[in-house]
Protein backbone atom coordinates (compact mmCIF):
# COMPACT_ATOMS: atom_id res chain seq x y z
CA UNK A 1 0.00 0.00 0.00
CA UNK A 2 1.31 3.54 -1.07
CA UNK A 3 0.91 5.83 1.98
CA UNK A 4 2.66 9.39 1.27
CA UNK A 5 1.12 11.21 4.37
CA UNK A 6 0.73 10.75 8.07
CA UNK A 7 0.33 12.67 11.27
CA UNK A 8 2.57 11.83 14.28
CA UNK A 9 3.50 13.16 17.83
CA UNK A 10 6.59 13.16 19.11
CA UNK A 11 8.26 14.13 22.50
CA UNK A 12 11.86 14.32 23.32
CA UNK A 13 12.98 12.96 26.99
CA UNK A 14 12.87 15.65 29.95
CA UNK A 15 16.22 16.52 31.50
CA UNK A 16 17.54 14.33 34.70
CA UNK A 17 16.85 16.36 38.04
CA UNK A 18 20.16 17.47 39.53
CA UNK A 19 21.24 15.91 43.18
CA UNK A 20 20.74 17.16 46.39
CA UNK A 21 23.58 15.59 48.07
CA UNK A 22 26.34 15.92 51.35
CA UNK A 23 29.42 13.96 51.66
CA UNK A 24 28.85 11.63 54.02
CA UNK A 25 32.58 10.39 55.14
CA UNK A 26 34.34 8.80 58.22
CA UNK A 27 36.42 11.10 60.12
CA UNK A 28 34.81 13.93 57.47
CA UNK A 29 32.20 15.31 59.48
CA UNK A 30 31.57 18.61 57.55
CA UNK A 31 31.53 17.34 54.25
CA UNK A 32 30.26 19.93 51.62
CA UNK A 33 27.28 19.31 49.35
CA UNK A 34 28.33 16.87 46.02
CA UNK A 35 25.03 16.71 43.97
CA UNK A 36 25.96 15.96 40.52
CA UNK A 37 24.13 17.23 37.42
CA UNK A 38 20.74 15.53 35.76
CA UNK A 39 21.81 14.03 32.19
CA UNK A 40 20.22 15.18 28.94
CA UNK A 41 16.58 13.91 27.75
CA UNK A 42 17.16 12.64 24.10
CA UNK A 43 16.69 14.01 21.21
CA UNK A 44 14.14 12.73 18.88
CA UNK A 45 15.37 12.57 14.56
CA UNK A 46 14.09 11.94 12.01
CA UNK A 47 16.13 9.93 9.56
CA UNK A 48 16.28 9.22 5.72
CA UNK A 49 15.91 5.49 5.44
CA UNK A 50 16.66 4.77 1.31
CA UNK A 51 14.93 1.34 1.27
CA UNK A 52 11.99 2.42 2.71
CA UNK A 53 9.37 3.99 -0.27
CA UNK A 54 6.26 4.70 1.86
CA UNK A 55 4.81 6.51 4.95
CA UNK A 56 3.11 2.95 5.64
CA UNK A 57 4.83 2.48 9.07
CA UNK A 58 3.24 5.53 10.45
CA UNK A 59 -0.49 4.40 10.02
CA UNK A 60 1.08 1.83 12.96
CA UNK A 61 2.41 3.51 15.12
CA UNK A 62 1.70 6.94 15.68
CA UNK A 63 3.20 8.33 19.16
CA UNK A 64 7.06 8.52 19.88
CA UNK A 65 8.37 9.36 22.86
CA UNK A 66 12.11 9.51 23.68
CA UNK A 67 13.82 8.30 26.60
CA UNK A 68 14.66 10.94 30.15
CA UNK A 69 17.99 12.23 30.83
CA UNK A 70 18.83 10.51 34.29
CA UNK A 71 19.17 12.45 37.38
CA UNK A 72 22.45 12.96 39.04
CA UNK A 73 23.22 11.24 42.22
CA UNK A 74 26.06 11.94 45.28
CA UNK A 75 29.92 12.01 45.03
CA UNK A 76 28.75 14.63 41.90
CA UNK A 77 28.06 12.05 39.87
CA UNK A 78 26.49 13.26 36.66
CA UNK A 79 23.01 11.39 35.01
CA UNK A 80 22.86 9.35 31.66
CA UNK A 81 22.07 11.36 28.74
CA UNK A 82 18.65 9.82 27.59
CA UNK A 83 19.59 7.99 24.62
CA UNK A 84 18.53 9.39 20.82
CA UNK A 85 15.14 8.40 19.51
CA UNK A 86 15.85 7.85 15.88
CA UNK A 87 12.93 7.63 13.11
CA UNK A 88 13.27 6.72 9.55
CA UNK A 89 11.69 8.23 7.03
CA UNK A 90 12.10 7.60 2.90
CA UNK A 91 13.79 9.82 1.36
CA UNK A 92 11.67 13.17 -0.56
CA UNK A 93 9.87 13.48 3.35
CA UNK A 94 8.87 16.87 3.68
CA UNK A 95 8.55 17.65 7.79
CA UNK A 96 5.70 20.37 8.19
CA UNK A 97 4.80 21.56 11.91
CA UNK A 98 0.98 20.92 12.52
CA UNK A 99 0.21 23.73 14.37
CA UNK A 100 2.05 26.33 12.11
CA UNK A 101 1.67 24.82 8.82
CA UNK A 102 5.13 25.51 8.08
CA UNK A 103 7.42 23.25 6.65
CA UNK A 104 10.55 22.46 9.48
CA UNK A 105 12.86 20.26 6.88
CA UNK A 106 13.34 18.59 3.42
CA UNK A 107 14.58 15.10 3.97
CA UNK A 108 15.84 14.22 -0.19
CA UNK A 109 19.51 13.15 0.45
CA UNK A 110 20.69 9.70 1.89
CA UNK A 111 21.92 10.28 4.88
CA UNK A 112 19.98 13.29 5.83
CA UNK A 113 18.72 14.03 9.42
CA UNK A 114 17.01 16.40 11.14
CA UNK A 115 16.46 16.95 14.93
CA UNK A 116 12.50 17.46 15.25
CA UNK A 117 12.47 17.58 19.41
CA UNK A 118 15.31 18.70 21.14
CA UNK A 119 16.16 16.94 24.23
CA UNK A 120 15.88 18.86 27.50
CA UNK A 121 18.35 20.37 29.21
CA UNK A 122 19.79 18.34 32.44
CA UNK A 123 18.93 20.30 35.81
CA UNK A 124 21.85 21.13 38.07
CA UNK A 125 23.06 19.69 41.46
CA UNK A 126 23.48 21.24 44.46
CA UNK A 127 27.05 21.66 44.54
CA UNK A 128 26.78 23.96 41.17
CA UNK A 129 25.06 26.57 43.60
CA UNK A 130 27.66 26.96 46.71
CA UNK A 131 28.85 30.27 47.17
CA UNK A 132 31.20 31.80 49.72
CA UNK A 133 28.25 32.80 51.38
CA UNK A 134 26.05 29.56 50.95
CA UNK A 135 28.05 26.63 51.27
CA UNK A 136 25.50 23.73 51.60
CA UNK A 137 22.91 24.95 49.66
CA UNK A 138 19.66 22.20 50.38
CA UNK A 139 17.99 22.59 46.87
CA UNK A 140 19.13 21.43 43.34
CA UNK A 141 17.25 22.33 40.03
CA UNK A 142 14.88 20.42 38.21
CA UNK A 143 15.66 18.54 34.89
CA UNK A 144 13.72 20.88 31.92
CA UNK A 145 11.09 19.28 30.12
CA UNK A 146 11.55 18.08 26.66
CA UNK A 147 10.06 19.62 23.54
CA UNK A 148 6.88 18.30 22.28
CA UNK A 149 4.66 18.32 18.86
CA UNK A 150 2.62 16.78 16.41
CA UNK A 151 4.32 16.45 12.87
CA UNK A 152 2.91 15.65 9.54
CA UNK A 153 5.17 14.05 7.27
CA UNK A 154 4.76 14.65 3.78
CA UNK A 155 6.68 12.23 0.67
CA UNK A 156 7.21 14.08 -2.29
CA UNK A 157 8.55 11.47 -5.01
CA UNK A 158 11.97 12.06 -6.60
CA UNK A 159 11.72 11.40 -9.73
CA UNK A 160 13.76 13.19 -12.65
CA UNK A 161 10.89 12.89 -15.06
CA UNK A 162 7.00 13.20 -14.09
CA UNK A 163 4.10 11.65 -16.62
CA UNK A 164 1.34 13.65 -16.54
CA UNK A 165 -2.07 13.69 -18.52
CA UNK A 166 -5.63 12.56 -18.28
CA UNK A 167 -6.34 8.93 -16.92
CA UNK A 168 -6.37 5.95 -19.47
CA UNK A 169 -4.39 8.22 -22.14
CA UNK A 170 -1.61 5.72 -21.45
CA UNK A 171 0.94 6.56 -18.66
CA UNK A 172 1.17 3.08 -16.83
CA UNK A 173 1.63 1.83 -20.55
CA UNK A 174 4.63 3.75 -21.21
CA UNK A 175 6.41 3.60 -17.72
CA UNK A 176 5.87 -0.05 -18.15
CA UNK A 177 7.53 -0.09 -21.55
CA UNK A 178 10.32 2.63 -21.18
CA UNK A 179 11.68 1.02 -17.20
CA UNK A 180 11.29 -2.40 -15.08
CA UNK A 181 8.39 -0.82 -13.25
CA UNK A 182 5.28 -2.97 -13.65
CA UNK A 183 1.80 -0.86 -12.66
CA UNK A 184 -1.35 -2.01 -13.13
CA UNK A 185 -2.58 -1.43 -16.24
CA UNK A 186 -6.46 -2.19 -17.86
CA UNK A 187 -8.67 -0.04 -19.75
CA UNK A 188 -10.64 1.62 -17.81
CA UNK A 189 -10.34 5.00 -15.45
CA UNK A 190 -8.40 5.34 -12.54
CA UNK A 191 -6.66 2.21 -12.42
CA UNK A 192 -3.90 3.93 -10.94
CA UNK A 193 -4.60 5.24 -7.23
CA UNK A 194 -0.84 5.83 -6.39
CA UNK A 195 2.21 7.31 -7.93
CA UNK A 196 4.59 4.19 -9.70
CA UNK A 197 8.57 4.92 -10.13
CA UNK A 198 10.99 3.14 -12.63
CA UNK A 199 14.21 3.49 -13.91
CA UNK A 200 14.80 4.90 -17.73
CA UNK A 201 18.00 3.41 -18.52
CA UNK A 202 19.48 2.75 -22.62
CA UNK A 203 22.50 2.35 -24.02
CA UNK A 204 24.44 5.83 -24.74
CA UNK A 205 22.13 7.91 -22.43
CA UNK A 206 22.35 8.48 -18.39
CA UNK A 207 20.00 6.41 -16.53
CA UNK A 208 17.21 8.82 -14.99
CA UNK A 209 13.81 8.28 -12.05
CA UNK A 210 10.50 8.67 -14.15
CA UNK A 211 7.41 8.87 -12.73
CA UNK A 212 3.52 7.66 -13.39
CA UNK A 213 1.82 10.91 -11.45
CA UNK A 214 -2.21 9.77 -11.18
CA UNK A 215 -5.36 11.86 -10.47
CA UNK A 216 -4.89 15.10 -12.51
CA UNK A 217 -8.22 16.14 -14.03
CA UNK A 218 -9.85 19.05 -14.41
CA UNK A 219 -10.04 20.17 -11.01
CA UNK A 220 -7.36 18.89 -9.42
CA UNK A 221 -5.83 22.10 -8.06
CA UNK A 222 -9.20 22.56 -5.85
CA UNK A 223 -9.05 19.02 -4.67
CA UNK A 224 -11.04 17.44 -7.11
CA UNK A 225 -10.52 13.78 -7.22
CA UNK A 226 -7.22 12.62 -6.34
CA UNK A 227 -5.64 15.45 -7.63
CA UNK A 228 -4.30 17.88 -4.62
CA UNK A 229 -2.83 14.28 -2.88
CA UNK A 230 -0.68 13.82 -6.31
CA UNK A 231 0.20 17.02 -7.49
CA UNK A 232 2.96 17.67 -5.04
CA UNK A 233 4.64 14.56 -6.49
CA UNK A 234 5.96 16.41 -9.12
CA UNK A 235 7.44 19.21 -7.47
CA UNK A 236 10.55 18.18 -7.79
CA UNK A 237 10.48 16.68 -11.54
CA UNK A 238 12.73 18.57 -13.93
CA UNK A 239 10.92 17.84 -16.81
CA UNK A 240 7.12 16.79 -17.57
CA UNK A 241 6.41 14.45 -20.81
CA UNK A 242 2.76 15.79 -21.17
CA UNK A 243 0.78 12.20 -22.60
CA UNK A 244 -2.00 12.75 -24.80
CA UNK A 245 -4.29 10.20 -26.67
CA UNK A 246 -4.30 11.25 -30.02
CA UNK A 247 -6.58 8.61 -31.72
CA UNK A 248 -9.28 10.20 -30.18
CA UNK A 249 -11.04 6.89 -29.31
CA UNK A 250 -12.79 8.18 -26.81
CA UNK A 251 -14.13 11.33 -28.12
CA UNK A 252 -12.23 13.40 -26.15
CA UNK A 253 -10.28 16.13 -27.80
CA UNK A 254 -6.21 15.93 -27.18
CA UNK A 255 -6.00 19.62 -27.39
CA UNK A 256 -8.62 20.84 -24.77
CA UNK A 257 -7.03 17.69 -22.31
CA UNK A 258 -3.70 19.38 -23.37
CA UNK A 259 -4.84 23.15 -22.42
CA UNK A 260 -7.02 21.45 -18.87
CA UNK A 261 -4.23 19.89 -17.68
CA UNK A 262 -1.64 22.62 -17.69
CA UNK A 263 -4.36 24.82 -16.39
CA UNK A 264 -4.59 22.53 -13.38
CA UNK A 265 -0.87 22.96 -13.44
CA UNK A 266 -1.14 26.72 -13.19
CA UNK A 267 -3.33 26.99 -10.48
CA UNK A 268 -1.20 24.76 -8.26
CA UNK A 269 1.91 26.34 -8.99
CA UNK A 270 3.04 28.74 -11.19
CA UNK A 271 6.74 27.29 -11.43
CA UNK A 272 5.72 23.91 -11.80
CA UNK A 273 3.63 24.55 -14.86
CA UNK A 274 6.75 26.51 -16.13
CA UNK A 275 8.51 23.63 -16.12
CA UNK A 276 9.58 22.28 -19.61
CA UNK A 277 7.86 20.01 -21.28
CA UNK A 278 7.17 17.47 -23.29
CA UNK A 279 4.58 16.21 -25.54
CA UNK A 280 3.53 12.73 -26.47
CA UNK A 281 0.73 11.78 -28.40
CA UNK A 282 0.05 8.46 -28.01
CA UNK A 283 -2.35 5.58 -29.24
CA UNK A 284 -0.60 6.95 -32.75
CA UNK A 285 -1.22 3.25 -34.11
CA UNK A 286 -5.11 3.52 -33.63
CA UNK A 287 -4.80 7.09 -35.26
CA UNK A 288 -7.71 7.12 -38.32
CA UNK A 289 -6.82 10.59 -39.59
CA UNK A 290 -3.46 11.68 -39.65
CA UNK A 291 -4.39 15.24 -40.55
CA UNK A 292 -5.77 15.14 -36.78
CA UNK A 293 -1.56 14.47 -35.37
CA UNK A 294 -0.44 17.34 -37.05
CA UNK A 295 -3.37 19.54 -36.55
CA UNK A 296 -2.68 19.04 -32.80
CA UNK A 297 0.91 19.57 -33.24
CA UNK A 298 0.74 23.07 -35.12
CA UNK A 299 -1.81 24.25 -32.24
CA UNK A 300 0.61 23.38 -29.27
CA UNK A 301 3.74 24.82 -31.38
CA UNK A 302 1.62 28.33 -31.19
CA UNK A 303 1.64 27.69 -27.66
CA UNK A 304 5.75 27.57 -27.45
CA UNK A 305 6.07 23.81 -27.17
CA UNK A 306 8.54 22.94 -29.85
CA UNK A 307 9.13 18.89 -28.53
CA UNK A 308 6.20 17.13 -29.42
CA UNK A 309 6.29 13.26 -30.48
CA UNK A 310 4.12 10.80 -31.98
CA UNK A 311 4.22 7.42 -30.18
CA UNK A 312 2.65 4.55 -29.61
CA UNK A 313 3.60 2.51 -26.08
CA UNK A 314 1.24 -0.60 -27.75
CA UNK A 315 3.79 -1.15 -30.23
CA UNK A 316 7.01 0.88 -29.29
CA UNK A 317 6.51 3.90 -32.12
CA UNK A 318 8.55 6.47 -31.32
CA UNK A 319 9.48 5.61 -27.58
CA UNK A 320 13.50 5.36 -28.43
CA UNK A 321 13.37 8.86 -29.98
CA UNK A 322 11.44 10.27 -26.61
CA UNK A 323 13.89 8.77 -24.41
CA UNK A 324 17.03 10.13 -26.28
CA UNK A 325 15.44 13.84 -26.32
CA UNK A 326 14.37 13.47 -22.43
CA UNK A 327 17.36 12.29 -21.65
CA UNK A 328 19.29 15.53 -23.77
CA UNK A 329 17.17 17.78 -21.81
CA UNK A 330 17.94 16.79 -18.65
CA UNK A 331 21.38 16.94 -18.83
CA UNK A 332 21.10 20.70 -19.31
CA UNK A 333 18.88 21.08 -15.92
CA UNK A 334 20.41 21.31 -12.81
CA UNK A 335 19.00 18.81 -10.23
CA UNK A 336 15.83 20.69 -8.33
CA UNK A 337 15.12 20.74 -4.19
CA UNK A 338 12.04 21.23 -3.16
CA UNK A 339 11.81 24.96 -3.63
CA UNK A 340 10.32 26.76 -0.28
CA UNK A 341 9.64 30.59 0.30
CA UNK A 342 11.33 31.93 3.51
CA UNK A 343 7.65 32.95 4.90
CA UNK A 344 6.86 28.67 4.76
CA UNK A 345 9.54 27.80 6.64
CA UNK A 346 9.76 27.22 10.15
CA UNK A 347 11.10 29.02 12.71
CA UNK A 348 11.60 27.11 15.90
CA UNK A 349 10.77 29.35 19.26
CA UNK A 350 13.01 30.04 21.67
CA UNK A 351 12.35 28.84 24.78
CA UNK A 352 11.56 30.85 27.24
CA UNK A 353 10.14 30.47 31.06
CA UNK A 354 7.47 33.54 31.53
CA UNK A 355 5.35 35.06 34.19
CA UNK A 356 2.47 37.00 35.21
CA UNK A 357 1.48 39.41 38.06
CA UNK A 358 -2.16 40.29 38.95
CA UNK A 359 -3.48 41.76 42.08
CA UNK A 360 -6.38 39.33 43.41
CA UNK A 361 -7.64 41.82 46.01
CA UNK A 362 -5.00 42.53 48.60
CA UNK A 363 -2.39 39.72 47.18
CA UNK A 364 -0.16 39.93 44.27
CA UNK A 365 -0.52 36.68 42.55
CA UNK A 366 2.64 35.40 39.89
CA UNK A 367 1.87 32.65 37.99
CA UNK A 368 3.72 31.29 34.97
CA UNK A 369 6.63 28.58 34.18
CA UNK A 370 8.75 30.10 35.61
CA UNK A 371 7.13 30.63 38.72
CA UNK A 372 6.45 26.97 38.72
CA UNK A 373 9.95 26.00 37.95
CA UNK A 374 11.22 28.51 40.64
CA UNK A 375 9.65 26.99 43.04
CA UNK A 376 10.65 23.27 42.03
CA UNK A 377 14.39 24.67 42.11
CA UNK A 378 14.11 26.00 45.51
CA UNK A 379 13.16 24.64 48.83
CA UNK A 380 11.68 27.54 50.42
CA UNK A 381 11.48 26.30 54.28
CA UNK A 382 15.52 26.07 53.95
CA UNK A 383 16.84 29.25 54.96
CA UNK A 384 19.55 29.47 51.85
CA UNK A 385 17.10 28.35 49.83
CA UNK A 386 14.92 31.08 50.16
CA UNK A 387 18.01 33.41 50.21
CA UNK A 388 18.19 32.39 46.82
CA UNK A 389 14.53 32.74 46.18
CA UNK A 390 14.68 36.29 46.98
CA UNK A 391 18.07 36.67 44.73
CA UNK A 392 16.37 35.58 41.65
CA UNK A 393 13.15 37.56 41.90
CA UNK A 394 15.48 40.69 42.22
CA UNK A 395 17.51 39.39 39.33
CA UNK A 396 15.03 38.66 37.15
CA UNK A 397 13.26 42.22 37.98
CA UNK A 398 10.15 41.05 39.84
CA UNK A 399 10.86 42.80 42.78
CA UNK A 400 10.99 46.11 41.01
CA UNK A 401 7.85 45.25 39.08
CA UNK A 402 6.25 44.81 42.11
CA UNK A 403 6.92 48.13 43.11
CA UNK A 404 5.69 49.48 39.68
CA UNK A 405 2.61 47.66 40.36
CA UNK A 406 1.98 49.49 43.38
CA UNK A 407 3.00 46.73 46.27
CA UNK A 408 4.24 48.10 49.79
CA UNK A 409 5.26 46.92 52.75
CA UNK A 410 3.60 43.83 54.26
CA UNK A 411 1.67 43.33 51.18
CA UNK A 412 0.98 39.17 50.50
CA UNK A 413 2.85 37.92 47.32
CA UNK A 414 1.71 34.22 46.09
CA UNK A 415 3.36 31.68 44.15
CA UNK A 416 0.95 28.92 43.71
CA UNK A 417 0.42 27.65 47.42
CA UNK A 418 3.78 29.30 48.97
CA UNK A 419 3.49 32.99 50.06
CA UNK A 420 5.44 35.61 51.90
CA UNK A 421 4.56 39.17 52.81
CA UNK A 422 6.67 41.83 51.03
CA UNK A 423 9.24 43.65 52.52
CA UNK A 424 11.37 46.50 51.26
Amino acid sequence: MFIDRAKIFVKSGDGGNGAISFRREKYVPLGGPDGGDGGKGGDVVLVVEPSMTTLLDFTYKRKYVSERGGDGSGAKCFGKDGTKLLIKVPMGTVVKDEASGKIMADLSHAGDKYVVAKGGKGGKGNVKFTTPTRQTPNFAEPGMPGEERTIVLELKLLADVGLIGFPNVGKSTLLSIVTNAKPKIANYHFTTLSPNLGVVSLPGIEPFVMADIPGIIEGAAEGVGLGLDFLRHIERTRLLIHVVDISGIEGRDPYEDFLKINEELKKYSVKLWDRPQIIAANKSDMLVDEEAFEDFKRKVEKLGYKQVFKISAGTNQGLKELIKESARILSTIPVIDLEVEEKDMYVPEEKRFTYTIRKEEDVYVIEGSFADRLLQSVNVNDPDGLRYFHTVLKNKGIMDELLEQGIEDGDTVRFKDFEFDFIL
